[in-house]
């Protein structure tokens, strides 16, 4: 859930890394423009705005919270940008803005408004947004450097820690991560959210036995769950596990059927499998109006023992048109 950057990172595994080997980090703003791939389906929770201190907050910023819920993030950006010119200091509205601002990938327009309102008020829900901004604005380390002030506060704030361990992750700085979790999961021993995080990162650090013995323990617990399905599929693809991996991917796109990065991990194991005609039907269904999936998707066609390979992106590009 973004928020971040793409980062690639090389995984040893059985026979090599499968297409899409990289994370996808969503961060508390609610982007998906972070580590992006299905070992890290990047849906975390996320903080709800900060509550509008005061009197009951104007219909205006009632109506941009609903917006912002159902999606519609213009009239949620439009709105909520209407009360902040009515009054500078609605933190709330800010909140709402950058949020909106965050979901259409304007990472570096949200950073101003919550500068502005953590500087009137101390809040960490403000402070972890500011940090997922300054992040996928590509201003990494200070967003690093925000986020541990954050999370070295008490009580603490647990979306502050998951969007560090992200951050971190995003820099391929996993160790540091993992650090941050575990530190995050001895105050909430019994978060799912953190549990998962941990599983999604501990592959990055060759240690796919404990991320599967988590995830398997996470799936008893929330069966059904897409995230926990599609970090189990990821872990399973990774040992050339194809036709279980496969399965469970089929479970996750019975869920998400427009998720373009499931899709592709769904056809790398179909590929490997043997089953060609299928493989590139799912890629061309992934790459179908999104051009920044090309790349992703030439990948997965190019490295898959039953794919294929072109010496002009052009070419393959028109293939799976």
């Amino acid at each position: 859930m973004a928020g971040g950057v793409a980062v690639g990172a090389a995984l040893q595994c059985r026979k090599r890394v499968p297409p899409g080997g990289d994370f996808r980090w969503s961060s508390v703003g609610g982007s998906d423009n972070g580590w992006e791939n299905h070992l890290m389906t990047g849906r975390m929770p996320k903080p709800p705005p900060p509550s509008h201190r005061g009197p009951s907050p104007p219909p205006a910023l009632q109506r941009a919270m609903v917006a912002l819920q159902m999606g519609q993030v213009v009239e949620a950006e439009r709105l909520a940008a209407e009360v902040l010119k009515a009054n500078r200091t609605d933190v709330g509205a800010a909140s709402i803005l950058a949020r909106a601002l965050m979901a259409q990938r304007r990472n570096e327009e949200a950073i101003a408004p919550l500068e502005r309102a953590t500087r009137r008020v101390e809040d960490a829900g403000l402070e972890t947004l500011l940090g997922a901004a300054l992040g996928g604005a590509g201003r990494r380390s200070e967003a690093i450097d925000l986020l541990r002030r954050t999370t070295a506060r008490r009580p603490p704030f647990l979306p502050a820690f998951q969007e560090l361990a992200g951050q971190l992750a995003a820099a391929g700085r996993f160790d540091e991560a993992v650090a941050v979790i575990d530190s995050a999961l001895a105050l909430a021993p019994a978060s799912l959210e953190l549990q998962l995080l941990l599983a999604q990162i501990l592959p990055h650090r060759n240690e796919r036995g404990r991320a599967r013995e988590i995830l398997e323990k996470l799936r008893t617990v929330a069966p059904g769950h897409p995230d926990i399905l599609a970090a189990l599929a990821r872990v399973l693809l990774l040992d050339g596990e194809y036709a279980a991996a496969a399965d469970l991917y089929r479970q996750v796109l019975a869920q998400r059927p427009d998720d373009p990065l499931t899709r592709t991990s769904f056809s790398a194991c179909l590929l490997e499998m043997g089953d060609r005609a299928a493989g590139e039907a799912n890629l061309r269904l992934a790459l179908r109006g999104r051009p920044q999936m090309i790349g992703r998707t030439t990948s997965a066609l190019a490295m898959a023992s039953h794919g294929r390979f072109f010496f002009r992106p052009s070419a393959v590009a028109k293939f799976l048109s």
